[in-house]
């Protein structure tokens, strides 16, 4: 039996699920609450459930399962407590990047954005994992396709993370992305597909709808019909190319994964000291900054590595490329070698091995 440690963050969850989906063995799904102040016990005692509320979590009682899958530093010391509780018997894997020493997992998956090195028990794959399949979005888009057929083809899906790490999603930024968006429809024609996230700003949204001036169909997560399907999945399957947010790991590792032009749109700052851009006056880009400064180098996270190796791999081009490169045809896309699990079955591959 398998347990997945689920909490608060959807992507953690998403990959926590695909890798067990990947795997194909039972598994059930164990929700964890965190406490608010659930670091101190974390570093401190680290095998503890004294962080979490155990009363609004999921029961955690015996029979043991023979492997955890993990993600987050909350989900950690209930993780490291399983196995203790099981006599060691259970094994653990984490995705991401733990605190604990490495040693603790039996395999550690990684990417990277985090500086990690491969090692017995260390995998790093080039993307976040991710549920979507081919046929999963192409269901999607078919259910969908009705509601969009009085929109021109080609489609290019434009998917909108936000802020993330040092990353402040300003409406300048937004501004900016609409008009590479602009200028890559007046040649390509056709219609932007426009999905945010949870995490995109309103004001991010507002500038982007005020900007673009080619046609648009547009979903806003904080202006959404609840009643209504989210459509994500079958933007997904309806785009004939991707712009994405290069601070978006799962929106980036989701467009990758099906073949077709991806372009990413950077939402770094302007060269200069990040002191100089009042907006990263704020506590989560100030500890990003001190972390890759004074952190030890495993506990740092770099999301631009990921969006260079993309770029390097052949399996995305920036935004600003866009307009040279679809008047070339787009030729550079020949080369693409996606991975549709984003990574999930070589994680797989490893976990079954934990066994033999």
């Amino acid at each position: 039996m398998v347990w997945c440690l689920l909490g608060r963050k959807a992507g953690d969850n998403t990959q926590v699920l695909a890798l067990a989906e990947a795997l194909g063995w039972p598994f059930e799904r164990k929700t964890i609450l965190a406490r608010s102040w659930e670091l101190l016990p974390h570093l401190l005692l680290g095998s503890t459930l004294l962080g979490i509320d155990r009363t609004s979590s999921s029961p955690l009682t015996p029979p043991w399962p023979d492997l955890v899958i993990s993600a987050g530093r909350r989900n950690e010391p209930v993780a490291r407590w399983i196995k203790h509780q099981s006599g060691g018997k259970t094994r653990l894997v984490h995705i991401g990047r733990p605190w604990a020493p490495l040693e603790c997992y039996d395999l550690i998956v990684s990417t990277p954005q985090y500086f990690l090195d491969p090692r017995a028990n260390v995998l790093i794959n080039p993307l976040p994992m991710h549920q979507f399949t081919r046929a999963t979005v192409d269901r999607a888009a078919a259910e969908l396709a009705p509601q969009f057929a009085h929109l021109s083809r080609p489609f290019t899906a434009v998917l909108i993370g936000g802020d993330s790490g040092p990353f402040v999603f300003t409406p300048d930024k937004g501004r900016h992305l609409a008009k590479g968006v602009n200028r890559l429809l007046r040649q390509t024609g056709g219609t932007a597909l426009v999905s945010g996230s949870p995490r995109t700003p309103r004001a991010v949204a507002e500038a982007v709808v005020a900007t673009l001036d080619v046609p648009a169909q547009t979903y806003w997560w904080h202006d959404r019909d609840t009643t209504a399907s989210n459509p994500y999945a079958a933007y997904l399957g309806l785009a004939d190319r991707f712009v994405v947010t290069g601070e978006s790991m799962s929106m980036l590792a989701e467009a990758a994964s099906l073949d077709r032009p991806l372009y990413v749109f950077d939402p770094g700052d302007p060269q200069g000291g990040w002191w100089s851009h009042p907006h990263n006056l704020r506590p989560k880009p100030l500890s990003h900054a001190l972390a890759m400064r004074f952190a030890p180098r495993r506990m740092r996270r770099d999301i631009s590595r990921i969006q260079a190796a993309l770029v390097r791999d052949n399996q995305a081009r920036w935004l600003s490329e866009a307009p040279d490169l679809i008047a070339q045809g787009e030729t550079w896309t020949e080369k693409m070698r996606s991975d549709l699990s984003g990574g999930a079955q070589h994680a797989a591959v490893r976990i079954r091995a934990l066994f033999s």
